[in-house]
């Protein structure tokens, strides 16, 4: 089957990175979010999450966030306007059957790089490293990170790399709440039905810098993985995932990664990392 990507659009993608990106700067100056011009025809629909603050957040028809930043960056690059992107929300434990199915030509949904979804999809990146971490009531002193967990009721998302890692290392110790959503899960937390949130740090801190949480929730800060994230494609489409390493190589090169980053999450306090090395 051809690629979900039109020919057209992949082969315009290095002009359009190397023209279109010629404006921005590079090493330690400050540098636009804006991705480089594009003017085709081509159409992406692009796997996404919706609420994820400072991530991937839907507000009403709008999408915000540093993953909206990288998809629609990355797109610019295989010359795919944003206007010609369609947004579509995917639960995490759906995201290889979208891309199997066709349903979306790419992922972007803080979406661990693993050897077992690499036999389903392939992945471009990684883009980002993040680490799981726990978000508990701010007047919690007696959870400081996973192994002050015995007895205690964790919420995470089904289908992700952070309820298998309980699972497969605190089973019997920890009762596990798998819900679709963490913006479920941080409900709950509130509410005192679940002790603790347990996903990627850089999630956890958007969620605790929010209006109604912030002074309620905090992140232990003590993180005990490393999840470099990844662009899903569609298994085999090898002409994809080169194209998609490019745009991310600008993206990361030309600084529009670090300002994508100090808009989007840098409000939530988090320290922004050293990017990865894409292809790695």
């Amino acid at each position: 089957m051809a690629s979900p990507i039109s020919r057209r659009a992949l082969a315009a993608a290095a002009t359009a990175i190397l023209l279109g990106l010629s404006g921005c700067s590079s090493g330690g100056q400050s540098a636009s979010v804006t991705p480089p011009p594009a003017s085709g025809t081509g159409t992406l629909r692009i796997g996404v999450a919706t609420d994820e603050p400072g991530v991937s957040l839907k507000e009403g028809t709008s999408y915000s966030g540093f993953d909206i930043e990288t998809a629609t960056y990355v797109a610019a690059a295989l010359d795919v306007p944003a206007q010609n992107i369609t947004w579509v929300p995917i639960d995490k434990a759906d995201r290889e059957s979208a891309l199997e199915s066709g349903e979306v030509n790419l992922v972007v949904d803080t979406y661990t790089i693993t050897p077992e979804r690499q036999q389903r999809v392939d992945f471009a990146g990684p883009y980002f490293v993040a680490h799981q971490d726990l978000l508990i009531r701010r007047n919690d002193v007696s959870i400081t990170g996973p192994e002050s967990l015995d007895g205690k009721t964790l919420c995470s998302v089904a289908g992700t790399t952070s309820a298998a890692y309980i699972q497969n290392n605190y089973r019997g110790r920890i009762t596990l709440r798998e819900v679709p959503t963490y913006s479920e899960c941080v409900r709950n937390l509130v509410a005192g039905n679940v002790d603790a949130v347990s996903t990627d740090d850089l999630i956890l801190a958007g969620f605790a810098s929010q209006p109604d949480y912030k002074g309620v929730l905090k992140v232990v800060g003590n993180g005990f993985s490393d999840e470099r994230y990844g662009i899903g494609v569609r298994k085999g489409d090898t002409a994809t995932v080169e194209k998609v390493n490019t745009a991310l190589t600008q993206y990361i090169d030309s600084g529009a990664w670090r300002a994508a980053l100090d808009k989007t999450v840098a409000p939530s306090g988090y320290a922004i990392p050293d990017p990865p090395a894409v292809g790695s």
